[in-house]
């Protein structure tokens, strides 16, 4: 799924970096001493956050407006994109066993000309999750 979200970053007292929160997703923070840094940890931390729901079957709101976002003046929004397949692709990439059935022809003719069953089958369903 892809998600985009408002995130706000606020300076640190001591001037040493950002604290980074995202307001739709409770308890989802992070930090980064500049502020590409804490743009790359909010959105790594949103992609956790969102993947954890996804997996849990929860409900994600809808993004509040930036306009409607409550944040001091020297706090910076910036709109974050999420992709949650991309993210599981990249730190997910244990192999798992599946038992499919194909008929017998298309086996044997999938073996004599060299096809990849277990890869066919993956860019099918990247396909169908539309990543």
């Amino acid at each position: 799924m892809k998600y985009t979200f408002t995130a706000v970053f606020t300076p640190k007292e001591d001037k040493s970096g950002y604290l980074c929160r995202v307001p739709d997703l409770p308890g989802c923070i992070s930090s980064g001493s500049t502020l590409e840094e804490a743009i790359h940890k909010i959105t790594d931390a949103a992609s956790v956050w969102l993947v954890d729901a996804e997996e849990d079957g929860e409900a994600v709101a809808l993004p509040t407006p930036q306009d409607m976002i409550i944040r001091d003046p020297e706090d910076t929004v910036s709109v974050i994109l999420i992709d949650t397949i991309a993210y599981r692709a990249a730190t997910d990439t244990r192999a798992v066993r599946k038992n499919v059935s194909l008929p017998a022809w298309m086996a044997n003719l999938a073996d004599k000309k060299g096809i990849n069953c277990s890869q066919v089958l993956q860019e099918g369903l990247l396909a169908k999750f539309g990543a």
